[in-house]
């Protein structure tokens, strides 16, 4: 059996922390005798997606492992003056030790086995929190290769310096491509078999080369006709919604009954599209039904269609859905709501593809391909006696179930895109994006109304924001929970001093004082949160919220929410 290998403790970083000054009145902030930068990660991220919009990621990724790495050799510099008296060890930490402190990573060392007079060095170290793998995944989601390269020159130029011979780093696992960590692995440059390749990144000539080669491309694109537009993809960046995917393109290739499941808002009918689009049938009409909205002495007639006379007021004779979705897909929703009757004749619509319209003898014979979803438990309600059997059955040929928002995380930064894009076209704004800390907030909370109330927030923030600006916290996270843990703060001195986030009681008592929020709005906020999660139900939103139900209900209509 393996021995777990021994942890190693880095020094004290507060050597550190005591170099660094902040000074307000010549703004300047200093590290030592060098000057340096606070800069938004989104900044960042804006020139990082700039460069691999521009020029490739290739080319991308060798810019900023060039500028990771002059950053690393200057740190280096530093590391041998501040430590010169302290173990070898310790002196290497301080590189590692900065760039926690900086914000840019957590590092911790797993393995290091480094003689400087031998010229020996392998280092093996994990990252938590890499900044510039939140960018990537922020901008483009999740990818299929490591993303930290910035963080990688820094390494390799940091050790090369340190050595004083070329060490380079590889990322071999890596947040940005779904691994639960970043780890890096650090070689002399020759222990490794694709030294040409590494080095070429740090090559000077690769970006003027690719200039040349683009406009050659531009020139070459010019002849090409632009492809058709395509349909707005799935955000599938999580396991849960690439399994989904599968399902989908497997049943696309057949016209299987499918039954989509999952809890309300995680978007059934979007995905019942998407499998419409993908099948045989995309140039047929896709007819959406939804059963739980329509009265139930008028599903029969809504579904099948009615006959001239068929009923008291029926003056002309109309198609139903089925007939609508002839040639295509038919999609109901809720289905669980359907009476008895509706059940019936809906199964032997499934069974022979023939019904009769309400009032009417002739049959109708149609082809449709069905897609039937539901948030309810329909074998629960086949025991309860409430649903047939042979008609659920007859649907749970091809179930597919929708995972809930909270077990899909790591697709928010792209529906924040997704959502964000569509309302900025819908209000003629140009909001960017969401801050930092509202992200955090998100994958924080638990999204009991899932994908339609993301959408609904962003919408929300999107109206609120300015053009050029991003959504705050402030402006959509109310009730969500906050992450109370320790930050460093700058203190009167210029020092960084230890911290924990405010109680979010003190937070709105701020924005209150600073005229950022009003109490009736805050009143409001609170209302609208609470009938939204009581998905409009006043007296379980009043239970919510620990009032009575008619004290909700007047303050509901006193704000004009009902």
């Amino acid at each position: 059996m393996a021995t777990a290998r021994p942890k190693i403790l880095p020094p004290s970083d507060q050597d550190l922390k005591a170099m660094i000054r902040f000074e307000r009145e010549t703004g300047c902030i200093w590290l030592g005798q060098q000057r340096m930068i606070l800069l938004h990660a989104s900044a960042f991220g804006s020139m990082r997606s700039e460069l691999i919009d521009s020029f490739g990621e290739k080319h991308a990724q060798g810019v900023l492992m060039r500028m990771g790495y002059a950053a690393g050799q200057s740190d280096a510099q530093l590391a041998k003056r501040i430590r010169a008296e302290s173990a070898m060890l310790d002196m290497f930490m301080v590189g590692p030790q900065l760039h926690a402190i900086e914000g840019v990573v957590s590092v911790e060392p797993v393995k290091v086995d480094m003689n400087l007079e031998q010229g020996k060095f392998y280092g093996e170290f994990t990252w938590r929190n890499s900044f510039e793998a939140s960018e990537h995944l922020r901008l483009y989601g999740l990818t299929d290769h490591a993303v930290c390269w910035n963080l990688l020159g820094y390494a390799s130029g940091y050790t090369s310096h340190f050595m004083g011979k070329s060490v380079y780093f590889k990322e071999v696992e890596c947040v940005g491509k779904g691994d639960a960590q970043c780890r890096i692995i650090g070689k002399p440059i020759e222990a490794w078999e694709d030294a040409e390749d590494l080095t070429e990144f740090f090559s000077l000539n690769s970006m003027a080369q690719k200039l040349h080669a683009l406009e050659e491309e531009v020139q070459q694109l010019r002849k090409v006709a632009t492809a058709p537009p395509k349909m707005d993809p799935i955000v599938a960046d999580s396991a849960p919604i690439k399994e989904v995917m599968y399902l989908l393109e497997k049943a696309a290739a057949t016209d299987v009954t499918v039954l989509m499941l999952g809890e309300t808002g995680v978007g059934k009918e979007v995905f019942s599209q998407a499998l419409h689009q993908m099948g045989t049938r995309k140039d047929g009409p896709f007819i959406a039904v939804n059963c739980a909205a329509l009265p139930r002495e008028l599903v029969e007639s809504e579904l099948f269609g009615v006959e001239k006379g068929g009923y008291t007021g029926a003056d002309k004779s109309r198609a139903g859905r089925f007939e609508r979705a002839h040639g295509g897909t038919l999609f109901l929703d809720e289905l669980g709501e359907l009476n008895e009757r509706a059940q019936a004749k809906l199964l032997r619509a499934i069974q022979t593809g023939e019904f009769e319209r309400v009032g009417g003898t002739e049959k109708i014979k149609v082809n449709v391909r069905l897609i039937a979803a539901t948030n309810a438990n329909l074998l629960e309600r086949v025991r309860e006696g409430t649903f047939r059997a042979d008609l659920y059955y007859r649907l749970n040929v091809f179930p597919i179930t929708i995972p809930p928002l909270r077990e899909r995380l790591s697709d928010v930064p792209g529906l924040i895109r997704k959502f964000i894009n569509k309302h900025n076209k819908k209000y003629g704004k140009q909001v960017l994006g969401v801050t930092d800390e509202t992200l955090r907030r998100f994958y924080a909370y638990q999204w009991p109304g899932n994908i339609r109330e993301l959408e609904n927030l962003l919408e929300r923030g999107v109206i609120l924001a300015d053009n050029g600006q991003w959504i705050e916290s402030r402006q959509i996270c109310l009730g969500m929970p906050m992450p109370n843990e320790a930050y460093m703060v700058i203190g009167t001195e210029g020092q960084l001093e230890h911290s924990t986030k405010p109680d979010i009681l003190d937070t709105v008592l701020e924005q209150m004082s600073r005229k950022e929020l009003v109490f009736e709005d805050l009143e409001k906020q609170l209302l609208e949160k609470a009938l939204d999660q009581a998905r409009g139900n006043v007296l379980e939103a009043a239970r919510i919220l620990g009032i009575s139900g008619p004290q909700c209900r007047y303050r509901l209509k006193k704000l004009a929410l009902i």
